[in-house]
């Protein structure tokens, strides 16, 4: 039977060898309110318009609430909004700001590459069993020991909307066999019998959760009534560390036609992150 405990809080403040080398024993580091609140509502409520009428914002509850049928990714509401979400410049800016940067090198220790593959989380209550099970990274994105995931909270996040739960100290033992699963990326990973205890808290908007490549992490499921969740997160890499092409698309474009490079340019007011990784020494 598992148990949860909070997530160990790390200070942007502190040393970096202290932060690396927590990130090296729990395989994850967890940061209270790092992210602007402007910067985490403006993204949000960039969100929510594409989204409408499928969810909107509960002013009451200070998060989105859905309306009508609940999905989850894949579903056809899903591929409705999604495109448009990821269209928006706003979104893949997010992870290149100075904020977010300075962040991943303090963890890394040295520059970093980001990853062009941008991911846009939507959780609605009435899907249970559709939630992302126990995974590893290094698995789905065939990255290597230096790639870390980085996951933002837009908005307060409890118990009930589906949290993002980690297994600390599971990163020390490498990639672990997979099985077929139920949920979001249809595979999960093995847990070992002495693996019982993860780590867990509720989110505030702008908490930051950067994770290890071998550390498995899920979503608890969204049980509520009519809250929803939207998150936010991408991976990144010691500059230089190989990069599999996979992660060189949109997420999701193998699936969804419309969902091109071009398409999500099309409006785009600046080039400066487009096909930013062209240059890149070491894509495979």
């Amino acid at each position: 039977m598992s148990s949860n405990l909070e997530f160990v809080v790390s200070d942007k403040n502190e040393e970096p060898e202290i932060l690396r080398a927590r990130f090296q024993d729990l395989g994850y580091l967890f940061f209270k309110k790092y992210i602007a609140e402007e910067k985490c509502n403006s993204m949000l409520h960039s969100f929510l318009d594409e989204i409408s009428p499928y969810l909107t914002y509960d002013k009451d509850a200070k998060c989105p609430v859905y309306n009508g049928t609940p999905f989850s990714e894949t579903d056809p509401q899903w591929d409705e909004v999604y495109p448009k979400m990821q269209a928006l410049e706003e979104f893949h800016h997010f992870f290149h700001e100075d904020d977010v940067l300075d962040l991943m090198r303090t963890v890394s220790g040295t520059e970093v590459f980001v990853y062009p593959i941008k991911m846009a989380r939507i959780s609605t209550p009435g899907k249970l069993g559709y939630e992302t099970p126990p995974h590893q990274d290094a698995h789905s994105h065939h990255a290597g020991p230096t790639m870390a995931g980085i996951w933002v909270a837009l908005h307060d996040v409890t118990l009930q909307m589906g949290r993002v739960k980690v297994l600390p100290g599971s990163h020390k033992q490498g990639v672990r066999r997979v099985f077929e699963a139920e949920g979001v990326g249809g595979v999960q990973c093995e847990i070992f019998p002495d693996e019982t205890t993860w780590h867990v808290s509720d989110f505030e908007k702008g908490d930051v959760l950067i994770f290890h490549s071998c550390c498995i992490h899920k979503a608890e499921p969204n049980t509520g009534d009519r809250l929803a969740r939207i998150s936010v997160d991408t991976r990144f890499c010691d500059f230089g560390a190989p990069v599999f092409f996979t992660n060189l698309e949109p997420h999701h474009s193998w699936r969804i036609e419309e969902l091109n490079w071009d398409y999500i340019y099309r409006n785009w007011q600046s080039e400066k992150l487009q096909r930013y990784w062209q240059d890149y020494p070491n894509l495979f």
